[in-house]
């Protein structure tokens, strides 16, 4: 069963590529206190993701910001090389987003947000989504009922719900 709103996020542990190669970062730390959206997507540098979700928040991150969010998260189950390759290429990282590896995908299975599309080549994915998470508490989520659908968790659509 898929995370509702009010629902805690499991803890998870993620990967992103800092200055030394990969590290692990505690999404438990990353929420703590703070005001924090978390978006995800089926994967890195699909259509999609790649032309309609990553920059939906890429073109609302002052106005999230102005709303005190406190990060803005991009999560896919790919691999840190690759996240780290997207947020330069769509201008994500420029922009301030934080693009983390479910690798295994551990945290999208936990939140029940998990799927396989063998015809496609996509096996354990993440669906896409966007939350508003405060202190680890699920405030708003915005899932998509189709993974190639950007609509109800496109930046724009979870900044009129906040």
């Amino acid at each position: 069963m898929a995370i509702s709103v009010g629902e805690t996020l499991p803890d998870a542990k993620m990967i992103r590529l800092g200055g030394d190669g990969p590290e692990e970062v505690d999404l438990g730390d990353l929420t703590k206190g703070k005001k924090v959206v978390i978006f995800a997507v089926p994967g890195a540098f699909t259509p999609t993701c790649h032309s309609a979700h990553v920059p939906s928040f890429i073109r609302t991150k002052d106005q999230f910001d102005a709303k005190g969010v406190d990060e803005i998260i991009c999560v896919s189950v790919n691999d840190p090389f690759v996240m780290n390759a997207w947020g330069e290429a769509t201008g994500a990282a420029e922009a301030g987003l934080t693009m983390l590896s479910d690798a295994q995908s551990d945290f999208t299975t936990a939140i029940g947000m998990n799927f396989d599309a063998p015809p496609v080549g996509l096996m354990a994915r993440s669906k896409r989504y966007a939350m508003l998470v405060e202190d680890g508490v699920v405030k708003v989520l915005k899932e998509e009922s189709n993974p190639g659908e950007c609509e109800v968790s496109a930046g724009e659509t979870l900044l009129d719900a906040l």
